[in-house]
C-alpha cells in the first residue's frame, strides 16, 4: 500500500506560530484533544489531562535526558575561541551524535560547510579534524583530547533546534538562554543520552504527575535516546525513508506495568513519539511488551498497525518529519490535517516549545 502524501502539512502557514520559549508553568500549555472515533476536536489546557485518563490506565514516559552535545570551534587552527564565544553561538557549530570509540577521541557529528581534511580548534586548545563523511550524511571527526562529560558540561551547550534560534533572532532575543538547560528537559529526565529532547513530556509538572497517580494512573518509565534519526527530514516518498537507529531500553518493571494494565483492560497512553517507537520496537508477537534494550530503526508512517499504545500525547510537529509521519499514522492523515488547520486558525504554538495534542 502506498503511504498517503503528507505534503499538505507544508501549506498550513505554521512558521509564524513557532514557539521560541516554553509555556510557564509547563502545564499551562494548550491541549488539543482529537477523538479518532468521532472525529471531534476539543481545545483544553494540559493541566486538564487527568480528565481524559482513568484509573488503571498506564502512562508511558521517556526519561532520557539531553546532554550538552553542541560545541563551537574556530575554523582557523592554532587558537581557541575567546571566553564566552560558545555561549553567544559564534564559531563553527559541531553537534555531537555519538562517540565512535570508547576513548571519546573520535565522534560522529553533524557540521555544516565542512569536508574531510578541515581542521578546527575548540575551547581549551583541543584540535579537531574532519576525517570522512558517513553514509548517513554525518561526519567522523578526530579530536586531540577526549571530549569527556566534564569537558562538555563546561564547554558545551544544550542543542536547541535551529527553528527556535531563528525565531529568537527574528524577535531580537538572545539565542541561548540560561534557563534552556532546565526548560529543554522533562521534569523526570534522568538518563543522559539524547541530542534532542523528548518534547511531548515538557508539559508535565511534578504536581500533575501526582494528580494522575492519585487518580490511579500507573506510570512506566522507558528510555529512548533521541538521536539524529528522530529529526532527520523525510526527503521523497515517505515509504522510502530510512530511519537511523536509536538506542531504547525497557526494564522488567516497566514491561510488567504496561502488560498488567493491558491485561486488566486499561489503556496505554504513550507520551511522545520516542515512547511509541520504544513500545512498538519492543512489543512481542502477541502484543506484550518485552524487557531489554536494543538499537531500533523502526519507522512508523501511515498504514502501520499499532500493537500497544491506545492513547498518544504528542506535540505539533514539523512537516516532512518522522514524528509527523507517526502522528498521521496514529490519528489518520485527514483528521490530523483538519486538526492542524484548526490549531493554526486558533494560533496554537508549534514545535518543541509549543502546545500539545492528545489523540484518543
Amino acid at each position: 500500500m502506498t503511504a498517503p502524501d503528507l505534503s499538505p502539512f507544508r501549506e498550513l502557514g505554521i512558521e509564524p506560530l513557532i514557539a521560541e520559549k516554553p509555556a510557564e508553568p509547563r502545564d499551562s500549555s494548550r491541549l488539543m484533544v482529537i477523538d479518532r472515533k468521532s472525529g471531534g476536536i476539543r481545545h483544553k489546557f494540559f493541566k486538564d489531562l487527568p480528565d481524559f485518563l482513568e484509573s488503571g490506565d498506564c502512562l508511558v514516559i521517556n526519561e532520557s535526558k539531553v546532554w550538552k552535545a553542541r560545541i563551537y570551534a574556530a575554523k582557523s587552527a592554532g587558537s581557541s575561541l575567546p571566553a564566552g564565544r560558545a555561549e553567544r553561538g559564534q564559531g563553527t557549530e559541531l553537534l555531537l551524535v555519538e562517540s565512535a570509540d570508547k576513548s571519546f577521541l573520535s565522534w560522529n557529528l553533524l557540521c555544516r560547510k565542512t569536508k574531510p581534511g578541515a581542521s578546527y580548534t575548540l575551547d581549551g586548545g583541543i584540535k579537531a579534524e574532519c576525517l570522512s563523511r558517513n553514509a548517513d550524511g554525518s561526519y567522523l571527526f578526530a579530536f586531540s583530547s577526549p571530549l569527556t562529560e566534564k569537558y562538555l558540561n563546561e564547554n558545551g551547550t544544550v542543542p536547541l533546534p535551529g527553528y527556535i534560534e531563528k525565531k529568537r533572532k527574528e524577535k531580537g532575543l538572545d539565542v541561548h538562554l540560561d534557563k534552556d538547560d532546565s526548560s529543554y528537559q522533562t521534569v523526570y529526565a534522568s538518563e543522559n543520552g539524547s541530542i534532542a529532547a523528548p518534547t511531548a513530556g515538557f508539559h508535565f509538572t511534578g504536581e500533575l504527575l501526582e494528580r494522575l497517580r492519585r487518580k490511579g494512573v500507573k506510570t512506566a518509565k522507558i528510555t529512548l535516546h533521541v538521536g539524529w534519526g528522530t529529526f532527520k527530514p523525510i526527503r521523497g516518498p515517505v515509504e522510502e525513508h530510512k530511519m537511523l537507529p536509536e538506542f531504547c531500553s525497557v526494564s522488567e518493571t516497566a514491561a510488567e506495568t504496561v502488560n498488567a494494565a493491558k491485561r486488566a483492560g486499561g489503556r496505554v497512553a504513550a507520551v511522545g513519539t520516542s515512547s511509541v517507537r520504544t513500545l512498538e520496537a519492543m512489543a512481542g508477537e502477541k502484543g506484550a511488551l518485552k524487557p531489554g534494550s536494543q538499537r531500533t530503526g523502526i519507522f512508523i508512517y501511515p498504514g502501520y498497525a499499532f500493537r500497544l499504545p491506545d492513547i498518544f500525547i504528542t506535540n505539533l510537529h514539523v512537516p516532512d518529519s518522522p514524528p509527523l509521519a507517526m502522528t498521521a499514522a496514529f490519528c489518520g492523515k485527514e483528521l490530523l490535517l483538519k486538526a492542524y488547520a484548526e490549531a493554526v486558525e486558533l494560533k496554537y504554538r508549534f514545535y518543541s516549545y509549543g502546545d500539545s495534542t492528545l489523540i484518543i
